[in-house]
C-alpha cells in the first residue's frame, strides 16, 4: 500500500470519527458559550415597548405582595386607561389571577381590564410525566401538562389569555420561548405572542408564527441586556398618576415584577453574570417577534455531511506538511468557519458553531503529533531525549493529583450564609456614567471581600451587586454563625463609611441590605467535569437570599435559627411588619440584627 493511499484511508478513518464525536453533541457546553457570545448581543430597538415594574418601593407603599387584593391592578390598568386619548396600545400583565379573592376586587379587576381593551392575561402550566396504559402498549409523556392556571371566570372573558412558561436549555439558560401550551381547553399561546400579535394588529399589519420544534419550542435572539427595557417605572408612580400618559401612549405595556424578592429571574445568554427578571425577558420575546427575524437551525445531516467533507480534505492538505504552511491554514480556516456561520446566522439559519472548528484544530494536533511520531521512529534517540525532558514518574504523579481534586460532588453540613447587595443600584447606575458605576461597584465589592475575608469566610461569589459569603466550610469554623454576624455589622458600617466617602467624591450615596441564615447545605464542586464552582446550594441559602431581598437599606435580617446561636452576644429587634418569605410558611420568624452586646 503506497503513501497517498494510507493517507486518503487515515483521512477517512478521522473524518468519520470527528463526524460522530459532533453528532453526539460532546462539545455542547463549550458550543452554546461561543453561540452565546457570537449570537447573542444587544442591538437597537425601538420604544415601542415599556415596562411597568412592581419593584421595593411598591411593596413599601402597598406592602407584601401576597398581601395585595386585586384593587391594586385594578387601579393600574384604570390609571392606563384614564386618558381616552392617551391609551396603551397593548397591556399585558406578567401575573396569573387565578383564584377569586373577594368579590370586590375580582370585579373591579375585571371592570378595569375591559374598559382598558386589549389586555392580555397570564396563564401557566406545569408539566411533568404522565404514563397512559393502552391494551397493547405503555405511552409515556414527559412533557405533560399536569396543571393549568388561568385567570376567573370574569377576568378570563374579558381579556386575552397567554401563558408565562419558561423552559430552560440543558445549561440553566433560557435560549428559547415555548410558543404554546397543549391545554384540555385547548392551544393556548404564550404571553410573548399573543402581545405582539395584538400589538402588530393595533398598528395595522400580523406578525408570523415562529418555526417550532416537536415540543412548541422556538430559539429567541435578545436584543437587551438585563435592564435594557426597564426605565424605573413601577407600578406606585402610575397609581400615584406621576406617570405622563405619553410615556405608554399606543405602546405595548408589560406589568411584572421586577425585584429579587419574588424569585422571578433567570439565566440568559445575552449577560450570563445579571439574572434578568420574568417581565424583561418577556420584553426580549415580544420584540424578537415583532421584528420576525426568526432563526432556524440548519439540517443536522447537511452539516455533519459538510463536516465530513471539511475534515476529509483537510486531513489531506495537514499530512506531512510543515509547520509553516499548517498554521496559518488552520488560522485562516478558522475566522472562515466561524465567520461562515455567523453570515449564516444573519440569513436566519443556526449552525453547530464549533464543529469545523474543533475538527480542524483536532486534525491539526493530530497532523502535529502524526510528523513528530514520524521524525521519532526516523531519529532512534527522540525517546531518551523527550524521557529526559519530562519524568514519566512527575508527571503521573502530578496527573493523579489533579484527578483527585478535581472530582465533582458535596457534602451536607451546617453553615451561616450571608447575602448583601446595593439598593436601588440599578437605578443609580442607569443615572450614572459607566466610569462612576465602576468606580463604585470596585470599592464596594473591595470593601465587602475584605469585611468576609478579615472573619474568615468562604467569599462565593459576586452577582452584579451583589456578595454571597459563608462559614463554616471547606475549613471548619468554630462559631460560623457569630463570625458572619460580625462581618454583616462590619459591612453596614463600611457601607456607610464608603457612602459618606462618594458622597463627597461624586455626590452619591449607597446603602446596602443583608441577610444571614443558619442551616444545612450541600457544599462542594458543583457543575460539569468542563466547567465547576465551589459553592452552596439548598434552602439555606435560598432563604438567606430572600432575607437579604427583603432587608432595607442599612438592614441586617436574619432568621430565628441566627438568634438561637447568638443569644446574649448580640441585639435582636423584631421588625415593625412582620413579612413572609416566599416559599416560608406562616410562623418563619425573620429578626433585624442591631449590634453586639457591649
Amino acid at each position: 500500500m503506497n503513501e497517498r493511499t494510507k493517507n486518503l484511508i487515515y483521512a477517512l478513518i478521522w473524518a468519520t470519527a470527528i463526524t460522530a464525536v459532533c453528532a453526539l453533541k460532546v462539545f455542547r457546553g463549550p458550543e452554546l458559550w461561543l453561540e452565546d457570545l457570537l449570537y447573542q448581543r444587544p442591538e437597537t430597538f425601538p420604544g415601542d415597548i415599556v415596562i411597568i415594574g412592581i419593584d421595593e418601593k411598591d411593596i413599601k407603599e402597598f406592602g407584601p405582595y401576597n398581601s395585595w387584593d386585586r384593587t391594586v391592578m385594578a387601579r393600574a390598568l384604570e390609571a392606563l386607561a384614564r386618558d381616552p386619548e392617551k391609551r396603551p396600545a397593548v397591556v399585558a400583565v406578567d401575573t396569573v389571577y387565578s383564584n377569586r379573592m373577594d368579590e370586590e376586587g375580582d370585579k373591579r379587576l375585571a371592570d378595569a381590564a375591559a374598559e382598558l381593551g386589549n389586555v392580555i392575561m397570564a396563564t401557566e402550566a406545569t408539566f411533568g410525566t404522565r404514563t397512559t396504559f393502552g391494551s397493547a402498549s405503555v405511552v409515556i409523556d414527559d412533557f405533560a401538562v399536569l396543571n393549568y392556571e388561568e385567570p376567573y371566570d370574569e377576568l378570563r372573558e374579558v381579556t386575552t389569555m397567554g401563558h408565562i412558561n419558561t423552559m430552560y436549555d440543558e445549561d440553566g439558560v433560557i435560549r428559547h420561548s415555548l410558543l404554546y401550551v397543549e391545554t384540555e381547553g385547548g392551544r393556548v399561546y404564550s404571553m410573548p405572542f399573543e402581545a405582539a400579535r395584538a400589538y402588530a394588529r393595533s398598528k395595522g399589519y400580523d406578525v408570523q408564527m415562529p418555526p417550532t420544534n416537536s415540543r412548541g419550542q422556538f430559539f429567541v435572539s435578545f436584543c437587551a441586556e438585563p435592564g435594557g427595557f426597564y426605565d424605573g417605572v413601577n407600578l406606585s408612580m402610575l397609581i400615584n398618576g406621576e406617570l405622563s400618559p405619553n410615556y405608554y401612549d399606543g405602546k405595548l405595556v408589560l406589568i411584572g415584577p421586577y425585584t429579587t424578592g419574588f424569585q422571578d429571574a433567570y439565566n440568559t445568554p445575552i449577560e450570563k453574570g445579571v439574572m434578568m427578571f420574568g417581565v424583561e425577558y418577556q420584553a426580549n420575546v415580544i420584540q424578537y417577534i415583532l421584528k420576525g427575524d426568526y432563526k432556524v437551525q440548519a439540517a443536522e445531516y447537511f452539516q455533519l455531511g459538510a463536516l465530513w467533507i471539511v475534515c476529509v480534505a483537510f486531513y489531506v492538505f495537514f499530512y506531512n506538511r510543515k509547520l509553516r504552511f499548517t498554521i496559518p491554514a488552520l488560522i485562516v480556516s478558522e475566522f472562515l468557519a466561524i465567520g461562515s456561520s455567523v453570515l449564516l446566522y444573519g440569513a436566519g439559519y443556526s449552525t453547530h458553531v464549533l464543529w469545523i472548528p474543533v475538527g480542524l484544530f483536532v486534525l491539526f494536533i493530530q497532523s502535529v503529533a502524526a510528523n513528530y511520531i514520524r521524525a521519532a521512529i526516523e531519529r532512534q534517540n527522540v525517546t531518551r531525549t523527550f524521557e529526559r525532558y519530562v519524568a514519566p514518574n512527575i508527571v503521573g504523579e502530578i496527573l493523579k493529583e489533579g484527578t483527585d481534586s478535581l472530582k465533582l460532588g458535596g457534602k451536607l453540613c451546617d453553615i451561616a450564609v450571608l447575602f448583601v447587595d446595593i439598593r436601588g443600584f440599578t437605578t443609580m447606575s442607569e443615572r450614572l456614567s459607566p466610569e462612576e458605576v465602576v468606580h463604585i461597584l470596585n470599592q464596594y465589592l473591595s470593601m465587602t471581600s475584605s469585611c468576609i475575608e478579615k472573619h474568615q469566610g468562604t467569599l462565593d461569589k459576586f452577582v452584579g451587586d451583589a456578595t454571597m459569603a459563608f462559614w463554616g466550610a471547606p475549613i471548619a469554623d468554630d462559631d460560623p454563625v457569630y463570625n458572619a454576624a460580625l462581618t454583616a455589622i462590619d459591612i453596614i458600617k463600611g457601607a456607610d463609611e464608603l457612602s459618606a466617602k462618594l458622597k463627597r467624591e461624586i455626590n452619591e450615596e449607597i446603602h446596602v441590605g443583608v441577610g444571614i441564615n443558619y442551616g444545612p447545605a450541600v457544599v462542594g464542586n458543583m457543575g460539569s467535569e468542563r466547567r465547576m464552582d465551589y459553592t452552596a446550594i439548598g434552602d439555606t441559602v435560598n432563604t438567606a437570599a430572600r432575607l437579604e431581598a427583603n432587608a432595607p437599606g442599612g438592614m441586617i435580617y436574619v432568621s430565628r435559627s441566627v438568634v438561637d446561636r447568638l443569644e446574649g452576644r448580640m441585639k435582636f429587634e423584631p421588625l415593625e411588619k412582620p413579612i413572609k418569605l416566599k416559599g416560608k410558611a406562616d410562623g418563619f420568624e425573620i429578626l433585624k440584627l442591631v449590634g453586639t452586646e457591649e
